[in-house]
């Protein structure tokens, strides 16, 4: 079942989900050494790994596991970040750029590691990914991001339209670049296998409790909520695109970015020999892009920009109706069985963002769509400098000052809203 009343909040996902390991609200107070706050991807590899590590944490999430981004996105493990690399090295610089390109590149890596030392009911299937081109101009960008990727050593080549036609089952691009480092999960399952990990290796989880405020005490946070008072040296806050107070200043510098999904009924096994017949994910080069994966159970799931609520809703399900079919005309009648949508944070430069609140209260967030091996990857790394095996210098990312988006508001409009307008319009890839 979902894990909230809304049935478009998590869809197939909170359907076919293992289940979530037992939690309660905060009831009374508690010290730790590291009190968590969100129960996503960032918070529960940051427990895993610092409770692995022998260190007392709390995890403090308002809703439930998983609730926000972790919960509903597509379930791409993809590696590094959205950007080219020579765009990273760009904003970056190089010694950074560097940083985050070899800590990302090898996310995936670490999520399937994690997924099998902790037998993760999550249905990983490590195959790769493809990234599709609808036009010349996706082929000329694919072929780019071939060679400068080519260039650090990673797995990854550039597919022709045969090949393409043969991963995927449908001749609508004319190529793809297959990145072997990638894959697909259940991203709720993998949400919640953490959080069990984390449990299992000494952490203290409670759900359904909101943060209502922090002060700093001598040394110690007081970490507020309304069962109880969580004390503790360090703080973690790993609420991203859902961040609420008291740490607003996060929810300010992203730009929220909806996308939904939807999943259609079980196909059957003569459509599955052709239908993506190695179960990569696929998204395309388009900027209002289109995704498409399977499930383990054989669902198709296909996905855009754009949230499913007010008319808005019917154009996202007609658009998809009609994507469907065109990229697998034998499904044209095949029904779905659920949607869902979500929240994306879009950082100004595709890049994410290290901040400190005090010295011992930090953050990284601002993943941009790739939020699986990201967060996995940047909770280790929050574990590693809490328990001293990093400083800031050897941080992925330098230490910034939060940042306002200027007209937040308004670009956020536009991607809801202009998703709408090329979905109702759309006839073509």
């Amino acid at each position: 079942m979902s894990i909230t009343d809304d049935p478009r909040s998590h869809g197939l996902w909170g359907q076919s989900a293992c289940p979530a390991p037992l939690t309660a609200p905060l009831s009374q107070d508690s010290t730790v050494d590291v009190a968590v706050v969100g129960a996503g991807y960032t918070g529960l590899s940051a427990a895993l790994h610092l409770a692995s590590a022998g260190r007392s944490v709390a995890v403090l999430e308002s809703h439930a596991i998983g609730y926000g981004g972790s919960g509903r996105n597509v379930g791409l493990v993809n590696a590094a970040l959205w950007n080219m690399p020579s765009e990273v090295f760009e904003t970056l610089g190089p010694k950074y750029g560097a940083r985050v390109l070899t800590l990302l590149g090898h996310g995936p890596e670490l999520v399937f590691k994690i997924i099998e030392r902790f037998g993760l009911d999550c249905e990983a299937e490590h195959t790769g990914t493809l990234h599709c081109a609808p036009d010349a101009a996706g082929m000329k960008a694919l072929a780019e991001r071939e060679r400068q990727w080519q260039r650090l050593g990673a797995p990854v080549r550039l597919l022709d339209a045969q090949q393409t036609r043969r991963q995927t089952g449908t001749s609508l691009y004319l190529g793809a670049l297959l990145d072997e480092r990638a894959g697909t999960i259940q991203p709720l399952s993998y949400a919640r296998g953490l959080a069990r990990a984390a449990q299992d290796a000494g952490a203290a989880i409670y759900t359904r409790t909101a943060v209502t405020g922090a002060e700093k005490v001598g040394e110690t946070w007081h970490v507020r909520t309304p069962g109880g008072t969580v004390r503790a040296k360090w703080v973690i806050v790993a609420t991203n695109a859902y961040t609420a107070a008291p740490w607003t200043a996060l929810r300010e510098e992203v730009i929220a970015l909806p996308y939904f999904n939807f999943a259609t009924r079980p196909l059957s096994a003569d459509q599955l020999s052709r239908v993506l017949p190695d179960r990569q994910g696929a998204w395309d080069t388009r900027e209002v892009l289109t995704s498409f994966r399977l499930d383990q159970a054989g669902r198709l799931i296909v996905g855009s920009i754009g949230a499913l609520k007010g008319v808005a809703r019917k154009v996202h399900h007609d658009w998809s109706r009609r994507i469907l079919a065109k990229l697998y005309p034998e499904l044209a009648h095949v029904g779905f069985e659920s949607e869902w949508y979500g929240t994306i944070g879009m950082t100004t430069d595709s890049v994410p963002r290290y901040h400190k609140f005090d010295d011992t209260v930090l953050s990284l967030s601002g993943y941009n769509g790739r939020g699986i091996s990201t967060g996995t990857a940047f909770g280790r790394v929050l574990a590693r400098r809490i328990c001293g095996d990093l400083t800031d210098a050897d941080m992925p990312l330098p230490v910034t000052p939060t940042a306002s988006v200027p007209r937040r508001g308004l670009h956020e409009h536009m991607y809801a809203h202009g998703s709408v307008a090329v979905h109702a319009i759309s006839d073509r890839l």
